[in-house]
């Protein structure tokens, strides 16, 4: 099972696409190691910069429909190869979300207005979280405050993360 506990990168905007997520132009690429430098390099969002803030990042928590747009895996590999193996959002692209448990990683959706409080609450400075699967419950910390919330996950796709991803589920089973 991958690191789902460390720093959060909170990234407060909507609608951010597979293309933000990798350009186009780097799905020629053979490997992922290869994805790596360019995560989020086309994300348009004021302060935000894809070369420092997405370093030592474990989570993102974000807004609606994160991943929309292609369907590639690529987005879920550049975020994996980048040690982002969480995404925390109100909803998904539904073949986004699906290619992030295929690839043992979590997307995590949480209502609206939970969202709204964790950037209210931790946004503004150095915020953790620690994941427990089994138990579906998240732990988001700052220096100043902490709180633990329930989430969901259906029970192959939380096979899924726990075995690492499909084709490890696959090698494992078929």
């Amino acid at each position: 099972m991958k690191n789902f506990s460390g720093k959060v990168l909170f990234l407060d905007r909507s609608d951010i696409n597979t293309d933000e997520i990798i350009p186009a132009k780097y799905l020629t690429e053979i490997t992922k190691e290869a994805l790596k430098p360019y995560l989020l390099e086309d994300l348009s969002l004021p302060g935000f910069d894809n070369k420092n803030d997405i370093v030592d990042k474990v989570a993102v928590i974000t807004r609606e429909n994160f991943g929309c747009g292609s369907s590639r895996e690529h987005a879920p590999w550049a975020l994996e190869v980048n040690g982002i193996n969480v995404v925390i959002a109100e909803n998904f692209a539904r073949i986004f979300r699906q290619n992030m448990f295929n690839c043992g990683m979590l997307a995590i959706e949480l209502p609206k207005e939970t969202i709204d409080s964790l950037f209210a609450d931790y946004s503004g400075g150095e915020t953790s979280v620690d994941i427990d699967v089994e138990n579906e419950t998240l732990t988001v910390s700052s220096a100043e405050k902490s709180e633990s919330i329930k989430f969901e996950i259906g029970a192959f796709d939380k096979t899924l993360v726990k075995e690492g991803g499909w084709i490890l589920y696959a090698d494992k089973n078929y």
